[in-house]
């Protein structure tokens, strides 16, 4: 009997795939949703995927031809072969290739991948004697009697160290093959131990030499094993070290909402440099830190004393990291031993409170609301004190490293609604405080005050964020604010003071922190505090950029 021909391929060309022999009966190997193409060791087999697989978690990169890494259901749905209830699908290995495509295809946005070293594409598959349960088995054994390898769940990573980064290696002719794949290796070693997850942090590569190549972004791959698949493709390009070309380029084209990078999280380029760079990385290095990343320059046979003279700038370290205060900079003597200069790496990009170039107002403050529950104020007016608490709230890059808020409730009593620590996304705390209930009572602003520095801002004493206290109250208090108001600003923190309808001016100016003009407001009704909601955004951006000088 002639065997079957299947048309795959039609791109100019057609490519015709031969059926493999005695198919008709064959029972297709069951695989789970996240089962790659570079598990299935064949060069065609019949897989049956199950049905119901989450659509945003798939791993997918190119079209028609997809990298050996995706998931070989993701990519039969992406390519229409299949729908999500699952079904059988026909798989046939092919070369690696460059330059992945991204496309969105049935509800799968796949991804770019500038190069991988194995292929795959996708048919519809037979059923044999097996129906399709929708139910997938990891461990099913194919024709070859071995068990396939579980495919592991996404792992969170390491929590405690939150940075996207890109590596930016050297891949010019001065480095050289050898030295190329060496920096690989440390590369790799350096990925391993980061604890790469989809809550610990994310890594990209870009390869500098003649023209800067982003060989693969954050949102690529959100584990180890990946990554360092991933490290192993990339192949030398040669050509000049144009490092401050590549750092620029980095800073403004890898970094974006659209490659992975989240809200929040400090963005880092560690640059390995053998040698010297071949162009200016100095003005690099300026761009770099207005868009907020924290360059690290890793630095490799530094030039000798004959060579100082080829060099452009013999303080190109200097003059290119985040702040030159020595944590930035980092020198290894060769490529040859590296082992132990790694945790020692890790350790600095992990440690996000001195990620100085990534520290804005938005992401590195300290907020406390506290508001005032008197009877006087009435519950509709007390909403609209919620809505201008949630509206300066908004604003923040609210995480567990980043903007932090608090809210305090104040009659003659004091109430925490919630402390610093309770909630680390935006979303809680501003459901939590939507939620907040009106007290309603007397008006005792002093004790007020002493209540949230000593019980809200106290436990953050070792906070690297600056400190700010908004109060919100509706008229005279029964106590002393100034005494208090003087201890808090003694403390380090900030005063902003809202007044509203009785709020006497002289005690919203005992309150607030020097300049008292910019530091205390005062509106008559309580739907005028709507516009004073831009003036204390910009008053705490111009502190907080002030206490940064």
């Amino acid at each position: 009997m002639s065997a079957a021909w299947i048309p795959v391929l039609c791109l100019g060309v057609c490519l015709l795939l031969p059926e493999p022999a005695g198919s008709e009966g064959a029972v297709p190997i069951a695989i789970t949703c996240f089962t790659r193409g570079l598990d299935i060791r064949k060069e065609k087999a019949d897989v049956l995927c199950p049905g119901d697989c989450p659509l945003d978690e798939f791993s997918v990169f190119g079209n028609i031809v997809y990298a050996s890494v995706s998931s070989i259901c993701g990519a039969a749905i992406h390519r229409g072969v299949i729908g999500n209830s699952g079904g059988p699908v026909r798989i046939y290995s092919l070369p690696g290739r460059e330059n992945y495509s991204s496309v969105v295809a049935n509800g799968i946005q796949s991804q770019t991948l500038s190069r991988w070293s194995a292929s795959f594409t996708v048919t519809k598959g037979r059923s044999g004697t097996q129906e399709a349960t929708g139910r997938a088995v990891s461990t099913a054994r194919p024709a070859t009697g071995k068990r396939l390898k579980k495919t592991p769940e996404k792992k969170a990573g390491n929590k405690d160290c939150k940075a996207d980064i890109a590596f930016l290696i050297d891949g010019s002719f001065n480095i050289g093959q050898r030295r190329f794949n060496l920096q690989k290796n440390f590369v790799g070693k350096v990925a391993l131990m980061l604890g790469i997850g989809t809550e610990g942090p994310h890594v990209g590569l870009v390869q500098a030499s003649e023209h800067p190549k982003i060989e693969f972004y954050l949102k690529n791959f959100t584990s180890a094993k990946d990554v360092l698949f991933a490290i192993k493709e990339v192949g030398f390009r040669g050509g000049n070290s144009n490092t401050g070309k590549a750092l620029k380029h980095t800073a403004q084209k890898f970094f974006t909402a659209d490659t992975g990078v989240r809200k929040g999280i400090p963005k880092v380029v560690v640059v390995f440099i053998d040698g010297w760079p071949s162009d200016d990385i100095e003005e690099a290095g300026i761009v770099a830190r207005e868009f907020g990343v924290n360059v690290f320059i890793v630095s490799v046979a530094k030039p000798i004393p004959e060579e100082l003279g080829m060099v452009q700038d013999v303080a190109f370290v200097d003059k290119a990291v985040c702040r030159n205060n020595g944590f930035f900079s980092y020198h290894m003597p060769n490529w040859f031993g590296t082992t132990k200069y790694v945790k020692p790496l890790v350790q600095k990009l992990c440690a996000h409170e001195q990620m100085m170039c990534s520290k804005t107002c938005y992401n590195s403050v300290n907020i406390a609301f506290l508001i005032d529950g008197s009877s006087s104020v009435g519950d509709s007016n007390f909403r609209l004190m919620l809505e201008f608490v949630s509206n300066i709230a908004k604003t923040f890059e609210i995480s567990d490293i980043g903007a932090k808020i608090a809210a305090v409730q104040f009659t003659y009593d004091q109430r925490t609604e919630f402390s610093f620590t309770d909630y680390s996304t935006k979303e809680n705390v501003l459901a939590v405080i939507r939620n907040i209930r009106y007290m309603s009572g007397g008006t005792a602003t002093g004790d007020a005050i002493s209540f949230t520095v000593r019980n809200v801002f106290g436990p953050m004493r070792d906070s690297p964020n600056k400190n700010f206290l908004v109060i919100v109250t509706d008229g005279q208090s029964y106590d002393d604010v100034r005494g208090p108001a003087a201890a808090a600003h003694d403390a380090g923190i900030t005063i902003f003071s809202v007044g509203v309808a009785w709020a006497p001016l002289d005690d919203l100016k005992d309150m607030a922190s020097k300049p008292k003009e910019s530091h205390a407001f005062f509106t008559r009704e309580f739907t005028g505090l709507e516009p004073i909601v831009s003036d204390v955004i910009r008053g705490i951006c111009r502190d907080f950029l002030e206490s940064q000088q």
